[in-house]
């Protein structure tokens, strides 16, 4: 018999850095800037990406991977279908969470916020500096329904193509676009030595101004 998988035993101690309130900005939108710079600059692996945690009408959560396309004085941005499962419970519940790890930098940021979806100049705009492979894949995807096959997709692929084969600008399909998170807590984690992790959040007060805690890890 196999030895069973022992996932108790992994250990990793974190020790690169440390974070306290002294030295972060007093915009954790500025804080996160930061962060995503170092991030790039390090090379680590999809940078941008982040799992979207939502939940429909009656609280039920779901989460997915997706990657960060702009990051506004507003809030941060992504792009997708509108009539996929996350934009029909943003639809019921337009509130979610954004969570990005860093395992190389030893770093973790997690977000809180309302949802709106961004002005349709900002999608349109978005939308037409994609690949056109890209575009005609947003036209083609019937994003989170029941398919028979993958040749349904291929076939809406050469469809869709053909229909737009004398077009230089191809139209965004109103069932597409962007989302703006406008967050109210940021979480900034560092890892430690011993699980005795760094841990600041930021949460939104009435005055628009934002306070600092450290917390517990």
């Amino acid at each position: 018999m196999e030895k069973p998988l022992s996932l108790a035993d992994i250990r990793i101690n974190y020790s690169l850095k440390e974070l306290s309130v002294e030295a972060v900005s007093a915009d954790p939108l500025q804080q996160f800037e930061t962060w995503m710079q170092e991030a790039l600059a390090s090379k680590v692996d999809e940078p941008t990406a982040m799992t979207l945690s939502t939940a429909d009408a009656q609280g039920k959560p779901t989460a997915r991977i997706v990657l960060l396309k702009a990051l506004e004085k507003a809030g941060f941005v992504f792009f997708t279908n509108y009539q996929s499962r996350k934009g029909q419970q943003l639809l019921e519940n337009p509130y979610a969470a954004l969570t990005f790890f860093w395992p190389a930098l030893e770093r973790q940021v997690r977000v809180e916020g309302q949802v709106e979806r961004v002005p349709a100049q900002a999608s349109d705009a978005y939308f037409h500096s994609r690949p056109r492979g890209s575009q005609i894949g947003a036209w083609s995807s019937p994003q989170s329904q029941p398919i028979a096959d993958r040749s349904v997709l291929e076939n809406l692929v050469q469809e869709y193509s053909s229909k737009f084969n004398d077009l230089d600008l191809i139209p965004r399909p109103e069932h597409w676009g962007g989302y703006l998170v406008k967050p109210e807590r940021i979480e900034f984690w560092q890892g430690r030595q011993n699980r005795l992790h760094d841990r600041l959040l930021y949460e939104k007060e009435g005055d628009g101004n934002w306070r600092i805690q450290r917390l517990a890890p």
